[in-house]
């Protein structure tokens, strides 16, 4: 049985996991908030890759979990339209697995300490590669633009410099100057589905390309709370490239949960329930499953507040 989740932390940090990550969190939440009576909507900090941006943006905008629902159902209407022809989405999981093996480097240790020069230079050269599109998400950044989200120092959006292949963490002190929407949009847009987003005369893409959490980036010290939730990983064995990659996950999240409690915070993290992880299944972008995976996860987040049952 699982130590229940009573408190609100003080940095809560989103993961990515496409539209149904998006789903699993807000759902999540949401049980969290039904059965414990916490306000996420409080935490000191937030911070958001992908998926888990548009979390991380709805929360900071003062809103609750499941007023992101527009924005991240525009995000997976976005993608079906190319993803489902014949062999399309295929491409995209071999081209992935290319990257994957190109930019090994961001996930491993080393990426806490900043990555090697070598490692920048291998990602780019990976995204520099990646097949153009010019599938934009306008749709999310108008959904985005209702919630009213700024950067008021509470708010951290990962995404990656396409031709450098740093890191950025908007909305962190010292990083270049964008709006939460053109952030937001910029975690989302996955290499090989849609195009980067431009953000001062630069190129941006999909935060989990450096990291499935960025956990590593929360501003958390000593005596701070940190909730991450990771869609992508779970206790399943590696024995389909939906378990490798829920296996490789948990891998680096761990060793980013290393690094930030050498900091003296506390950190604890939250994947996918069995229920929840077999209903979001291996397309993490058909919004089709959204409402189931969103009961599953509700039901997971109120275990998760009493598991006792009371």
């Amino acid at each position: 049985m699982p130590e229940p989740i009573r408190d609100r932390p003080d940095v809560l940090v989103l993961g990515v996991g496409g539209t149904l990550g998006e789903a699993w969190m807000r759902g999540l939440l949401s049980g969290l908030e039904s059965a414990g009576g916490i306000d996420f909507r409080e935490c000191e900090y937030f911070v958001g890759s992908s998926a888990g941006s548009i979390v991380a943006a709805t929360l900071a905008a003062g809103r609750r979990p499941n007023a992101g629902d527009r924005a991240a159902r525009e995000w997976g209407e976005a993608a079906p339209g190319e993803a489902a022809e014949p062999g399309r989405l295929g491409r995209a999981l071999r081209g992935a697995g290319r990257f994957g093996v190109a930019a090994a480097s961001p996930f491993a240790p080393v990426a806490l300490a900043g990555v090697a020069p070598a490692g920048r230079a291998l990602r780019a050269a990976a995204l520099a590669a990646a097949p153009s599109t010019s599938r934009s998400l306008g749709g999310l950044g108008r959904r985005l633009d209702s919630l009213g989200a700024r950067f008021d120092g509470r708010l951290r959006v990962a995404a990656v410099d396409r031709r450098s292949g740093r890191r950025v963490m908007f909305g962190a002190p010292g990083a270049p100057p964008a709006s939460v929407s053109a952030a937001v949009l910029a975690s989302c847009s996955v290499p090989w589905i849609f195009a980067p987003v431009t953000i001062g005369g630069r190129e941006y893409v999909d935060g989990g390309v450096w990291s499935p959490t960025n956990l590593d980036a929360a501003p958390a010290g000593r005596g701070s709370s940190v909730l991450c939730l990771v869609p992508t990983a779970s206790l399943q064995a590696a024995r389909t490239p939906a378990g490798a990659l829920r296996a490789f996950t948990s891998t680096t999240v761990a060793t980013e949960a290393l690094a930030v409690r050498s900091r003296g915070a506390r950190v604890r993290t939250v994947a996918p329930d069995p229920r929840s992880a077999g209903v979001m299944g291996i397309d993490l972008m058909n919004p089709r499953r959204a409402e189931d995976v969103l009961d599953a996860a509700f039901a997971q987040g109120r275990a998760l507040a009493a598991p006792s049952g009371l």
